[in-house]
């Protein structure tokens, strides 16, 4: 029955959805999800890894962020365009011309001898690779009926989410065994396996060429300009005080004008390059807040931990990676258990404990300590693989399980853009907090280490002490210095206290929003629940 109402306004050369699915259709739609897994581990696997690249290409300080900032900026242009590609050139043919474009230029970054070329390479990886995200998305809920989501949605749920957290685990140890090259080098032959396998079973839909002649170059253009700056602005703004910096004034500047010719065209033009209308469904528009708001979490918490490990800890990326596996095995072990819940039970409770669970990994994280290690840390993100997984399967099918098929590719790009535009939001309204809050702590700290306040005195003398006795020592200075160091460390704990109390504020906010979603027509295992 529910296969019925979810190809409901689908035109009419599509057939139903069948009940069973070809053993071919399942090899290619895994092929589909190991690229998809590919292109998102890439953003994190290198992140851990930038000092090593940096010292590889004598690249300065500033230039290596943009190893990142190019693929980020590349992706998020391709995200929503890949809906109209892939109606013009069909899955099968976007996503193989993706796999091999993410493969061939993954082995043009391994051989970049000065940081001008890798960021060329890392641009096009981005963008090309990028067509392969929404892509898989779009045929979960295309090619398999209702009864089988219970085990597709986990599947892509897990690999969105687990991508980037065990990313820096990854990165840490093939940079520490082998050598930055092969953070490349490793996508080479998986990337030829899935552009071979693509090409060859992928039989979904068939290509509409006449929408090239419907083209919308301005959109593009405009598209373009818009998030490609917005990205800009959002990595760069935290660290150079915003608009105050030319660079993130004059992005901000090309981002609103972008903005402008980008809606224009929306609503105006006969093929816009993004369909918009896929909001106008309240369950879409609700499942894409959801995904931006878990994108903050999911980008924002692979971000800080690792941040905490090492600034405050002194870890290099092979430790962090070791301590931060275990929200990686929690997802994993999660996944199928949420896949079975989402058949059995209401999706709105499911993503409700899930943003509680997170809301309480965060929150205990408010009473960190300078000595906290891998058993304190166990606890907080054992919560956030867990909760992660059970908030993404529902919010997976309250979004794109209602849709009819002919929208489906469109919203997939809208879909998988808000999780990335979350990640950017939420990674740069952390870098804003992080930095004030660090500068507003340390001056509040400071007032009570002054000459006047006896106990700031007594310790200072005790620290010299303590320095005296270790000979060849400037016991004076070394006390002051250590001292000094001691202010720092706990004004950058007091910050990272702040950040995770504000994740915990808007992850129970959103777990009480749940309430206010019409319940799912039919939910993620429609035809399962008599299983």
């Amino acid at each position: 029955m529910a296969t019925a109402t979810i190809t409901a306004g689908a035109p009419p050369a599509r057939p139903a959805v069948p009940d069973t699915i070809s053993t071919r259709r399942v090899i290619a739609f895994l092929a589909m999800v190991f690229g998809m897994f590919m292109a998102i581990l890439d953003i994190q696997i290198v992140s851990a890894s930038l000092a090593e690249i940096q010292a590889g290409l004598s690249a300065s300080s500033d230039e290596i962020p943009w190893v990142q900032t190019a693929y980020l900026i590349a992706e998020v242009v391709m995200i929503p365009l890949s809906g109209f590609l892939s109606r013009m050139l069909s899955t099968r043919v976007l996503f193989t011309i993706a796999a091999a474009g993410f493969t061939a230029a993954s082995a043009l970054a391994a051989t970049a001898t000065n940081i001008d070329q890798m960021i060329v390479y890392r641009a096009v990886q981005g963008f090309i690779g990028g067509g392969m995200i929404p892509s898989v998305f779009a045929a979960a809920f295309t090619i398999f009926p209702p009864s089988k989501r219970a085990v597709v949605s986990p599947m892509i749920g897990l690999v969105a989410t687990l991508a980037p957290t065990i990313g820096p685990t990854v990165g840490g140890y093939i940079s520490h065994a082998f050598s930055w090259h092969w953070l490349f080098l490793v996508n080479v032959v998986p990337g030829i396996l899935v552009a071979t396998a693509a090409w060859s079973l992928i039989d979904f839909d068939k290509p509409n060429l006449k929408l090239f002649n419907k083209f919308d170059w301005w959109g593009l253009a405009g598209m373009a300009a818009f998030l490609g700056c917005m990205e800009y602005v959002l990595e760069e703004g935290p660290n150079n005080d915003w608009l105050q910096d030319q660079g993130v004034f004059i992005c901000a500047i090309v981002m609103s004008v972008g903005a402008v010719i980008f809606f224009w065209r929306v609503f105006t033009a006969e093929e816009p390059i993004v369909d918009l209308r896929a909001f106008s469904n309240v369950n879409f528009a609700f499942g894409s807040l959801f995904s931006f708001v878990i994108g903050i979490g999911l980008y924002g918490l692979t971000y800080l931990y690792p941040v905490f490990l090492g600034r405050i800890r002194g870890y290099d990326s092979m430790m962090i990676g070791e301590a931060l596996f275990v929200s990686g095995l929690a997802m994993f072990v999660t996944a199928p258990i949420s896949g079975i819940l989402s058949s059995k039970m209401d999706l709105r409770l499911m993503m409700m404990i899930g943003f509680f669970g997170f809301a309480t990994g965060t929150w205990w994280m408010t009473h960190l300590t300078a000595d906290w290690d891998f058993y304190e840390l166990l606890i907080p993100q054992i919560l956030r693989g867990c909760s992660m997984m059970l908030c993404m399967v529902p919010i997976n099918n309250i979004a794109l399980g209602t849709l009819p098929p002919d929208r489906l590719k469109n919203a997939s790009g809208l879909f998988n853009l808000t999780r990335n535009l979350g990640g950017a939001v939420g990674l740069a309204l952390i870098n804003t907090v992080l930095i004030d809050r660090n500068a507003f702590h340390y001056a509040r700290l400071a007032e009570h280490v002054q000459w006047g306040s006896a106990a700031a005195q007594t310790k200072l003398q005790n620290m010299t002490l303590n320095f005296e006795q270790a000979s060849g020592l400037d016991a004076a200075s070394a006390a002051i210095s250590k001292l000094s160091g001691m202010v720092h460390q706990q004004a950058a704990l007091l910050s990272f206290m702040d950040v995770f109390y504000m994740l915990t504020v808007l992850f129970a906010t959103l777990g009480l929003f749940t309430m206010l979603i019409n319940k799912p027509a039919a939910p993620g295992g429609g035809g399962g629940g008599g299983h």
